[in-house]
């Protein structure tokens, strides 16, 4: 497919991610979701604050993220905190285990998104940032702030 006619609307990102861990490789992920999940993500009802992933059986799972409930949905509707199976190839798979293997690495999901009508995870592997590296990317974006108002 082309680069260029990609359509992409982001529903949720992890901000918190950002400031409490440093990055060190991101990865985009097709998610297995229930219609009335797709559907409460139209609304953009979702939440991946606490959320992390995991491998399990040679299969990446989305774990502890948060998917309102569709509020037009029946008894067929979805449980909300359910553990969602990321869609990567296992060459991705096999190279994120023998990341993760390092101490002090981390599976965290950064944002989900529409990409043309697929929802997309991207999901990053990160280390934890000490406190003096908040205190350094607080300092950073006030620099950034004060400059842009200048």
């Amino acid at each position: 497919m082309n680069q260029g006619t990609d359509k992409i609307k982001i529903i949720v990102t992890n901000r918190k991610a950002n400031f409490e861990y440093e990055i060190i490789s991101r990865y985009e992920a097709g998610i297995v979701l229930k219609g009335t999940e797709v559907k409460s993500l139209r609304a953009g009802k979702a939440n991946l604050q606490e959320s992390y992933g995991r491998i399990k059986d040679n299969e990446v799972w989305l774990v502890n993220s948060h998917i309102n409930e569709y509020s037009f949905g029946n008894l067929n509707n979805h449980e909300p905190n359910r553990s969602r199976k990321l869609l990567l190839n296992k060459k991705e798979i096999r190279k994120i285990r023998q990341m993760l293997q390092e101490k002090g690495l981390t599976l965290v999901p950064l944002k989900l998104y529409f990409k043309n009508s697929n929802v997309k995870a991207e999901i990053g592997i990160a280390r934890g940032k000490k406190l003096y590296d908040k205190r350094e990317s607080i300092k950073k974006r006030e620099v950034e702030r004060n400059l842009s108002r200048i």
